[in-house]
């Protein structure tokens, strides 16, 4: 099998692991004793505070569509679907925090997940993962919205990755006026925990190609199936008969014609391949997340092209994006750019960024995880950027970033033919 692809490595280290027999697809409820406090050994993990100029409110959605059988479980009528909502919050008022990852979720992520399917070869029970500290507010009030509501912004996952891998980015959006929704893909995420304490774990990939295909198609109708639910809940319609709610004051500000989608590796090649579906969504964000199949061959919306803006964002070094998004920027008739991340790893476009240098581990494991990019450097670039695309797209606010290198940012390089910037305005 050929290790050439980002998104397929990925996915060769999803199927060993199912070959080694170190990860099972499973839902099974949990006992309340999962819920156990961290070891003193452990490391207190932090992320770092947004830099936006609200305070981050965040509410755990659980989504069930009955008019769709899960497509990973033959036999289930209903696709489940959890979901956090990041959005602005005037003060952060005397509720908690939001916790990072849920007890079991947490436990797997740090069994399995972290060096069996992301590779970071970190320590197991070395980190305290669902003790990180967010800067969320659970349930906190929305801040008050007057005229236009508030743009919304999708996040997916990489492959292998909890929707929860992406929070600094996630916050940092949601402070500076976003509300930014993560989805959890069921049975293709590695760990889902459920309101009833039950687990619901990555399925078996079989055929790689195969699953990547299929796994694209269902992000596809899982954000399709996510933006209907918050047509309805911002109506102040409960989708569902528990009566589902958005917190205080969101409900009626959203605006469903303003919708971005961004993701890291297979969640970027999702933004694209939903956006080319899906015309809700006006503007994504690739962050280095392959065009191509195994074969290096083009997939269809990087053969296609997008009509509507978007921005890929690559990595240092030697890199396997190159085909795809050639062939996707040729393609493509709407605005889009290429920037690289100087110094930069994969998993810097994650949490890892920011998680990792708090565990002591050894130079060269850090520099092989998140490249050498002083991680404040790199979180701080990627999120002006990142904030300066979709303020331009969904805002009508430019503010020139895109525009070619800023002194500001010199970690931020524009590729294209000379060092120029690859464009389409």
């Amino acid at each position: 099998m050929t290790k050439r692809h980002s998104i397929l490595r990925r996915t060769a280290a999803v199927c060993a692991a199912f070959a080694a027999g170190t990860a099972l697809t499973t839902l099974t409820a949990l006992p309340a004793e999962a819920a156990t406090a961290p070891h003193p050994l452990q490391t207190r993990l932090s992320l770092p505070e947004p830099g936006g100029r609200f305070a981050v409110g965040s509410v755990a959605l659980h989504l069930v569509d009955p008019s769709r059988p899960d497509p990973w479980r033959p036999g289930k009528a209903s696709r489940e679907l959890m979901v956090s909502v990041f959005y602005p919050s005037p003060r952060p008022g005397d509720r908690p925090a939001a916790p990072y990852m849920l007890p079991a979720a947490a436990a797997h992520f740090d069994a399995v997940t972290v060096n069996d399917f992301l590779g970071l070869r970190l320590p197991t029970g070395q980190a305290d993962w669902a003790g990180a500290v967010t800067h969320a507010v659970t349930a906190a009030p929305a801040v008050p919205v007057t005229g236009r509501g508030l743009p919304v912004l999708i996040y997916s996952p990489g492959l292998g990755e909890p929707r929860t891998w992406g929070t600094t980015l996630v916050e940092d959006l949601a402070s500076r006026g976003y509300v930014v929704v993560t989805v959890d893909h069921t049975y293709e995420s590695p760990e889902v925990q459920f309101p009833d304490g039950s687990l619901a774990t990555m399925v078996a990939p079989g055929d790689p190609d195969g699953f990547l295909s299929k796994a694209l198609s269902v992000r596809t109708d899982d954000t399709r199936f996510v933006l209907d639910q918050l047509a309805l809940l911002d109506s102040g319609r409960s989708p569902d008969a528990d009566g589902l709610r958005l917190p205080p004051g969101l409900a009626g500000t959203l605006d469903l014609t303003r919708v971005g989608m961004f993701g890291h590796s297979m969640g970027g090649t999702a933004a694209a391949v939903t956006m080319a579906a899906e015309p809700r969504i006006a503007a994504g964000v690739n962050l280095d997340g392959n065009l191509t199949h195994f074969d290096g061959t083009p997939i269809p919306v990087a053969e296609n092209g997008l009509d509507r803006p978007f921005l890929l964002v690559g990595k240092d070094g030697k890199t396997d994006t190159g085909p795809g998004w050639t062939t996707f920027l040729s393609n493509t008739k709407g605005w889009a750019r290429q920037l690289l991340l100087r110094g930069s790893q994969h998993a810097s476009f994650t949490d890892a960024e920011a998680l990792l240098p708090q565990l002591g581990l050894d130079p060269a494991v850090r520099e092989a995880d998140i490249g050498t990019i002083e991680p404040r450097t790199a979180i701080r670039t990627q999120e002006a950027y990142v904030a300066a695309f979709f303020d331009r797209w969904l805002r009508d606010r430019d503010d020139h970033l895109l525009d070619g290198p800023s002194p500001a940012y010199p970690a931020m390089a524009f590729v294209g033919e000379g060092g120029a910037s690859t464009a389409h305005r």
